[in-house]
């Protein structure tokens, strides 16, 4: 009995804390993204020199210094291709892509020791966060001097959906400038439930029946070892050769630095010194 009241206690300090000191944030993050799939590595590691651009805006209910709340919504850039493979296979396999990443998440964050930066309290700690992610991608090829979105290709005669749910999950630095603003940095993973964010999962198709049926472009853009080894050549992979990593599903990263702004009723704008040893959440 002793030992379930704890547990209830406990329960009720995190996810109930004290009242007065739950506030909303509105904050941005600007930072780089990558990602780890067929045509990184060939699924080995993320491949620092395709990092690109990423960003977010997002909203957060800090519903004690040690839970917050947080829903975002973030876009990152991923790019891949097998000419940056140490592995002359996957060189010869000559693909690559591009893709826009939009996503909206929501992820519970635990801030250890606790984050307070009302009256300056609490205002540095670590955290680390998990959650859910709606994703939506579309990887293009660049071909015969333009960009094809490769989806409705289907270059693996697989019509995979250009959205997936997400796991989302990381960690992370904040630091209260002020009581009203803070900065942080942001290292996030998502785990995708989809091999698709680059296009390439399973296995070659069969070119002719592609461009009997008209979509010649497709065939071209799903195997594209003869641009590379020449036409002919016996190493060109034949229909119903693996393409793709089928064991592992795609991931992707983002990196940022964030900056917030906290919706406190804190009275006056008081300095870090004067309030050292305050208790949060008083009002004057």
């Amino acid at each position: 009995m002793k030992k379930a009241f704890l547990t209830l206690s406990f329960i009720s300090f995190l996810f109930l804390g004290n009242t007065n000191a739950q506030h909303f944030e509105l904050g941005a993050t600007i930072g780089t993204s990558n990602y780890i799939g067929d045509l990184s590595l060939n699924s080995t590691k993320m491949y620092l020199r395709e990092s690109n651009f990423s960003g977010g805006v997002h909203m957060r209910f800090n519903m004690n210094p040690m839970i917050s709340f947080k829903l975002g919504a973030n876009y990152a850039g991923l790019s891949g291709t097998d000419e940056n493979a140490r592995i002359q296979e996957l060189r010869n396999r000559n693909l690559s892509f591009s893709t826009d990443v939009f996503e909206g998440m929501f992820a519970v964050e635990v801030n250890i020791p606790g984050f307070q930066p009302y009256g300056l309290n609490q205002p540095f700690s670590p955290y680390f966060y998990g959650g859910i992610a709606y994703t939506y991608f579309n990887p293009k090829a660049f071909y015969e001097n333009q960009w094809y979105d490769l989806q409705p290709l289907q270059t693996e005669t697989v019509n995979y959906a250009k959205t997936t749910l997400s796991i989302p999950f990381g960690f992370g630095l904040k630091y209260a400038v002020t009581d009203k603003f803070s900065i942080g940095l942001d290292f996030g993973a998502r785990y995708a439930f989809s091999d698709y964010l680059d296009d390439v999962s399973g296995h070659y198709p069969d070119t002719d029946a592609m461009i009997a049926a008209g979509n010649v472009i497709g065939a071209a853009l799903s195997n594209r070892a003869g641009e590379f080894l020449g036409e002919g050549n016996p190493d060109i992979p034949v229909a119903n050769s693996l393409r793709g990593d089928t064991k592992l599903h795609d991931m992707y990263f983002m990196f940022g630095l964030t900056v917030a702004y906290h919706f406190l009723d804190n009275g006056l704008v008081r300095t870090r010194k004067r309030n050292r040893n305050k208790i949060g959440c008083q009002r004057f």
